[in-house]
């Protein structure tokens, strides 16, 4: 699908994906990991102050980051950001349509403000105010930020939310019998050339797609996945493979191009789509 941004005075529309990070155990082992599957660079970091925080690079552009796991216990796990002219505004709407914060809005010195989300079921993606750090500088090129969808399991429950919150308008879409609602933002015509990310349903995933071969065990609990484009999907799984990480869907044709999830070698999963 198409990815589009909604640019507003230079920033995002509320509600557009805008930046995305990496929880790990070991970020010089992401370094090695994502440099070498998306030919990243990345600067020295930040000091303790900003939690070792370490932008990744595309061409010179800021694509990412990955940041160091401050407990054990945390998830190692890719996390979306949505924009907001104003988080704190934006995390009360959240709570009153029954999501929760699991990190409120805080300021990040210069940057901006975050805050950690969970929808009704769970599912959790960050909040950005954008200060300095506007997000992504490339997104839908090779080595960069494509698209995101929300895994649910009680659409009944979760699109309401999304819609309410952030305005989307929604479109249904049957994807080879699996239901499948993808988001534009407020104000735009729903459909494929406005979507900014989608909701599929952990109940129904695709019948082409051999149970063997699905990266989502039964008993996963609602979450975001990441997109990443990429040149060849096929060589990328082999570069995961060779790296340390796991195809848990291999590349498949869809109709917006071919798709493949993985895990890098520390245990975040991820998706790439070549298209």
């Amino acid at each position: 699908m198409d990815y589009a941004e909604r640019n507003t005075g230079g920033g995002y529309a509320e509600g557009v994906p805008c930046w995305a990070d990496a929880m790990l155990p070991d970020v010089e082992g992401g370094k090695r990991f994502y440099g070498e599957l998306f030919g990243w660079t990345f600067d020295t970091g930040s000091g303790p102050e900003y939690g070792h925080y370490t932008q990744a690079y595309s061409d010179g552009l800021p694509v990412a980051a990955l940041a160091p796991k401050s407990d054990g216990r945390m998830p190692t796990v890719w996390t979306v950001y949505l924009a907001s002219p104003d988080a704190a505004a934006l995390a009360e709407r959240i709570r009153r349509a029954g999501g929760s914060m699991i990190t409120d809005v805080m300021p990040v010195g210069p940057f901006g403000s975050m805050g950690l989300a969970a929808d009704p079921e769970g599912a959790v993606f960050g909040l950005w105010q954008a200060g300095t750090h506007q997000g992504f500088g490339k997104q839908g090129k090779p080595g960069s930020y494509c698209w995101t969808e929300v895994y649910s399991r009680d659409k009944d429950l979760v699109d309401p939310f999304y819609e309410h919150v952030f305005g989307y308008g929604g479109l249904d879409l049957d994807l080879d019998g699996e239901d499948f609602r993808i988001w534009s933002p407020a104000g735009t015509e729903p459909g494929p050339d406005t979507a900014i990310g989608g909701r599929s349903l952990l109940a129904g995933l695709s019948p082409a797609v051999p149970v063997s071969d699905r990266y989502v065990p039964a008993r996963m609990p609602a979450h975001f996945l990441v997109y990443f484009n990429v040149a060849d999907a096929d060589a990328s799984a082999a570069a995961v493979t060779r790296l340390g990480g796991r195809v848990r869907t291999p590349p498949a044709d869809t109709p917006y191009g071919r798709i493949a999830v993985f895990t890098d070698n520390q245990g975040a999963t991820f998706a790439v789509l070549q298209g």
